[in-house]
């Protein structure tokens, strides 16, 4: 297989097990970090399709290196650590993780969770941007900003159309409130679950047809929102 597969990971013995585990399932490009500043120059140079990353470096924390990291690839990034606690599990997605595995690790585990954010990866590469969505009770144009809920056009604020516009680029995604906060407010703010909150309700008072039981912007309590899209069927949009 022709992905790059980044393991940083401080014990020799567990990214040496890693990387023949993965030479066995075809992957032929492995690359090894045994700290946070090796595994920032390696990025200078190569693209990983993704990345396992251990929370306890010996030159830095692996949530902070998480953020450095995004600021250079977007490839996903799978946490591999001791570290079971659900604070460090809600803080690895906070920090821009998209998977969190606890040592230790069912091997085979490790494998299908590699290749399935890998598949999902290759997906999301091969969908070609939309310049409007519609959905079953609505519609988003890119185009002219406009939203149109059951055939009725709604005013929309600039960051509510944001959102639900990130939503929609996004179906079946799951984030955390820090990470829509930082992809559509632009910054990174951690623990401020109270603006994205407020501006998720007002998204459901506009097109969910019963806004206390939504059935597009879920809530999955304790890890974050999905967007869970209902197209119009063809031949009827």
């Amino acid at each position: 297989m022709n992905d790059t597969i980044l393991i940083i990971e401080d014990e020799a013995g567990i990214a040496c097990m890693l990387e023949l585990l993965l030479s066995r399932e075809g992957y032929s490009s492995v690359l090894t970090a045994s700290t946070g500043a090796e595994a920032m120059s390696l990025l200078d140079s190569r693209e990983p399709d993704i990345i396992l990353l251990d929370v306890m470096l010996p030159d830095c924390n692996g949530f902070e290196l998480c953020l450095e990291l995004r600021k250079k690839t977007n490839a996903p990034v799978l946490f591999l650590t001791s570290r079971a606690a659900d604070y460090d599990k809600l803080t690895g997605f906070a920090m821009g993780g998209d998977d969190y595995i606890t040592k230790p690790f069912n091997s085979l585990e490790v494998v299908a969770r590699i290749k399935a954010q890998l598949a999902r990866k290759r997906l999301y590469q091969q969908e070609a941007p939309a310049a409007s969505y519609a959905f079953a009770d609505f519609e988003i144009s890119k185009d002219t900003g406009g939203l149109t809920v059951r055939g009725q056009q709604l005013h929309c604020t600039a960051k509510e159309f944001a959102l639900l516009l990130f939503f929609a680029e996004h179906p079946g995604r799951l984030f955390t409130t820090s990470q829509l906060y930082e992809q559509v407010w632009g910054q990174m703010q951690l623990g401020d679950e109270k603006t994205v909150v407020i501006y998720i309700s007002k998204i459901r008072n506009k097109i969910e047809r019963d806004p206390k039981q939504p059935r597009y912007i879920v809530n999955f309590r304790g890890l974050g929102y999905k967007f869970i899209p209902d197209p119009v069927p063809a031949g009827q949009a």
